[in-house]
């Protein structure tokens, strides 16, 4: 039988995630790319839940909420893409520069 994956090993794939994420939501021009950043960094907390709830396998509290942190992203994700195809209808555009005014 193979030994297990160290802890570390976890932290270090969730600590590239969130940073990938981050760069992404900081660099992208348009709502698509930055929700999608967003995602990356939910998936990266959820990868740290599951990994510290593995290492003391007695608490399944991690796993559960990392299965409650992804209904709720889901949820975050499909009200948010209503809320882009609504703007980018009235604006004609994705670009959160150019949603600076609000408008009736």
């Amino acid at each position: 039988m193979s030994a297990p994956i160290p802890l570390y090993h976890f932290l270090i794939v969730a600590a590239a995630l969130f940073s990938i994420g981050l760069a992404v939501t900081i660099t992208k021009r348009n709502v698509i790319g930055i929700l999608i950043g967003l995602e990356l960094m939910l998936n990266a907390v959820n990868l740290n839940l599951v990994a510290f709830s593995r290492h003391d396998p007695m608490l399944l509290r991690g796993q559960l909420f990392a299965l409650f942190v992804i209904v709720v992203a889901a949820a975050e994700v499909t009200v948010a893409l209503a809320i882009v195809l609504r703007v980018s209808h009235h604006y004609g555009s994705i670009d959160p520069d150019e949603m600076n005014q609000l408008k009736k």
